[in-house]
């Protein structure tokens, strides 16, 4: 699609798939079951993703607790940043991790939240430089390779971050955030049809988790199939989450005729090859 046409596109719509991409890209690179379960760290029942609004702030106060006795301690400084953006308050986050990278500079975990902590916040060529310096090249992590790509995605440069998620399929093949993160790419472009591959691809592997099916229901939706957009995300979720997916979707749907302006630049399209 050419890029002229992008700049017609909602806003409303626009704003909220790049930030379902970074919150995927972002949450894959630090997982609950390998970064909350160290030492006096205080643990949790549930992955972070499955917390509602109060098991959120429950966790986020006693990790809060643990990082004011020790906040040089690079495992509890990552866990409470980890729980402070997922709660929305990226600010906070960001002044965790740079005092946690202050006291720990050399340590590659600590780079990487670091970094992550930037992007959320908004200091995307920052979070690039972070990141970089977290990564080796002799083992490179395809987690933040595919963290990459999303800042690059947010930073308007569509291309490079394509080719990073396919860097980072190279190493991690039928990774399923790293297949959305690329879907939810071309939804920033405009290429719906594109994008639903990817994200069927992504939806269909085993370790997919709810937030890849939710980026799956967006594209549908915005394609104008909202009943199987729904179905899509209430799919083996509690009747609670699915309905604060639903919610979302009707969120995101809600100016009047948008799925429809997109469905017309579509066809518009349809004659023309996409640059990746």
């Amino acid at each position: 699609m050419p890029a002229s046409l992008t700049t017609t596109f909602t806003n409303r719509i626009l704003q909220g798939a790049a930030a379902s991409l970074l919150v995927l890209a972002l949450a894959g690179c630090s997982t609950t079951k390998d970064r909350m379960t160290t030492g006096s760290v205080p643990k949790l029942t549930k992955p972070v993703e499955e917390m509602d609004a109060t098991e959120l702030r429950s966790a986020t106060d006693r990790l809060g607790q643990a990082y004011e006795k020790n906040p040089r301690d690079p495992v509890t400084g990552v866990n409470y940043a980890n729980l402070l953006r997922m709660n929305g308050r990226d600010t906070q986050a960001l002044a965790v991790m740079q005092q946690v990278a202050i006291a720990n500079p050399g340590d590659r975990n600590v780079l990487a939240a670091y970094g992550k902590a930037q992007a959320a916040a908004g200091q995307f060529q920052q979070a690039l430089d972070t990141i970089g310096r977290a990564q080796t090249p002799d083992r490179p992590d395809w987690k933040l390779i595919s963290a990459q790509g999303a800042i690059l995605d947010q930073m308007g440069r569509a291309s490079d971050a394509r080719q990073r998620y396919r860097d980072a399929l190279d190493i991690q093949p039928n990774e399923p955030s790293i297949l959305s993160n690329l879907g939810m790419s071309y939804v920033l472009t405009g290429d719906l049809r594109t994008a639903e591959t990817y994200l069927r691809s992504a939806a269909s592997q085993p370790t997919a988790d709810s937030r890849v099916r939710q980026n799956l229901a967006l594209v549908v939706g915005l394609q104008g199939r909202f009943p199987e957009a729904e179905q899509i995300a209430r799919r083996e979720l509690s009747p609670q989450q699915a309905d604060a997916n639903v919610a979302y979707l009707r969120g995101m749907l809600s100016q009047p005729n948008s799925w429809q302006k997109l469905a017309a630049k579509e066809k518009q399209a349809a004659g023309g090859s996409n640059t990746n």
